[in-house]
């Protein structure tokens, strides 16, 4: 059987469309984080053949538009049987790219199947308003158009969820994309890619170069974010990577749809079920290495109960099985990279000189795996929020600081630049709702009894402040796909006009 992440991906690449992939080389060593070793070495692309893939997607878009919604809603309903087919496939692939478990690259996979049966549902409702109009023999209605080239900038961490979340919606909403994933998560993206044009050839009439991918580092980002073709650009990252893409799209009057950092919290009070924050904790903490967006690294604790949860913490985290992400039983995988660990460890050293007190964190399996970066995972005991802990870090450290009162919980939560996700864990009713209230957590995402991370695809997924804004997924978040045209109807044989202004010649 095969054993190295090389030998997996050959064993797996013929289904994905990957056979080929790599054998011509490149200048881009794409790595598996699970032993260090290349998987394949790719071509990065030119900022001429941006311009040049743009230019085919364009001319796809504009095809694609012409087809009835609920058509284009059968294409994503196909994608989503061939992902079905493909599931152990490609959810190996993701743990093989990302090192996250392969229960959690296989439900990465399983996001993308969930999104896209929502938006088949979505193509036959993409409903616009009649509107009253004060004018007799008018009528007011506001309908709905695709935007056009849409460019997907993904990140490392999900590969191919948030693509999923944003091409399905605008697959259907009428448009067309180019994605620029990750320059450490190609594979997943050229496999994606491989799946959506089987879906097509199985459909029939879908025009080609309906998706694009180009790869490469920060200046294929910037040669999409500036070109005047792409009238939305959809970007997850860090913060930093989306204060250098809004300028860039904003410069143009283009739009964004930012997903950036998250530095989120729970609040565990004094009422709190203590069984269920603590298995709610290790999942959002250490799940994915701590390298989710949502992932929970700072936890808030009443006072009175602190050293209780602290404490079952400490056992909890000391039993947390780290390794290889594909062996059974394994719950934490290794850093994406060297530059993750060195961060991490950076972190680590700058909140002891804050005043933290440090279980953990160390690296493991280093004798086996001297190209790979494996963690166990950190607890810091904070005596209060300090600079480092407002400060995201990429990596599975949860910052534990206690509170009084919940005015004090509050204002500590909300305390930081970024606002993605949160949550609280009582049993009174009213702190619950005054969290959930305008005057308590500051976040898009705002949990009660559950933790911070794993959303599901029917709300829409965002945050605020510097996460940047933007809703992906359910509820209405195709809006952000389509563009928006108020019409004004007039049947009668009259011309009144509006606010009753009189204009008569004569």
């Amino acid at each position: 059987m095969p054993k190295t992440p090389s030998e997996i991906l050959s064993a797996i690449a013929a289904k994905l469309g990957l056979d080929r992939v790599g054998s011509a080389g490149g200048d881009l060593d794409v790595t598996s984080p699970i032993d260090g070793k290349t998987l394949a070495r790719l071509p990065s692309s030119s900022t001429d053949a941006v311009a040049a893939a743009v230019e085919r997607v364009e001319t796809a878009f504009r095809a694609w538009r012409r087809v009835p919604a609920p058509q284009r809603g059968a294409l994503v309903r196909v994608f989503g049987e061939v992902l079905r087919e493909r599931k152990q496939e490609l959810g190996t692939l993701v743990s093989l790219e990302t090192g996250k478990i392969l229960t959690e690259g296989l439900g990465e996979v399983q996001e993308m199947i969930d999104i896209c049966d929502f938006a088949v549902g979505l193509s036959r409702q993409l409903y616009g308003l009649t509107i009253a109009s004060e004018r007799p023999g008018h009528r007011m209605m506001e309908t709905w158009h695709p935007l056009g080239v849409c460019a997907i900038l993904t990140a490392f961490n999900f590969p191919v969820a948030v693509w999923s979340w944003n091409a399905a919606i605008a697959l259907v909403c009428g448009n067309a994309l180019v994605w620029k994933p990750s320059e450490k998560a190609p594979l997943t993206a050229l496999a994606c890619r491989h799946l959506l044009d089987e879906a097509a050839a199985r459909v029939g009439g879908v025009p080609e170069h309906l998706c694009e991918i180009v790869i490469g580092g920060p200046q294929i980002g910037a040669a999409l974010a500036q070109h005047p073709k792409i009238p939305l650009v959809s970007a997850t990252g860090s913060c930093r990577m989306g204060r250098a893409v809004a300028p860039l799209v904003a410069g143009r009057f283009g739009r964004t749809l930012l997903e950036l950092g998250g530095n989120n919290a729970m609040i565990v009070a004094p009422s709190a079920d203590l069984d269920l924050a603590v298995r709610a904790i290790l999942f959002a903490a250490v799940g994915t290495a701590g390298q989710r967006c949502t992932s929970l690294r700072r936890l808030i604790v009443h006072r009175s109960i602190e050293r209780k949860l602290v404490d079952r913490l400490v056992a909890a985290y000391g039993s947390v099985p780290v390794g290889d992400p594909l062996a059974e039983g394994t719950l934490v995988g290794p850093l994406i990279d060297k530059r993750a660990f060195t961060a991490m460890q950076a972190a680590l050293e700058a909140a002891k000189a804050e005043g933290g007190t440090v279980h953990g964190g160390a690296r493991v399996l280093a004798e086996r795996h001297p190209d790979a970066y494996y963690v166990t995972p950190a607890l810091v005991r904070m005596p209060q929020q300090t600079e480092i802990v407002r400060a995201e870090t990429f990596a599975p450290i949860l910052y534990v600081m206690p509170y009084d009162s919940l005015d004090e919980a509050i204002r500590v939560h909300n305390d930081v630049p970024q606002g993605l996700a949160s949550s609280i864990f009582t049993t009174d009713l009213r702190e619950a709702e005054r969290f959930m209230s305008a005057e308590g957590s500051d976040c898009g995402i705002v949990n009660v009894n559950i933790g911070p991370s794993g959303a599901e695809i029917g709300g829409a997924f965002g945050g605020e402040k510097e996460t940047g804004g933007g809703r992906e997924s359910g509820s209405d978040a195709w809006k952000a796909y389509m563009r928006r045209a108020t019409n004004t109807i007039n049947y009668s044989n009259e011309l009144p006009l509006a606010q009753g202004v009189k204009f008569e010649v004569g």
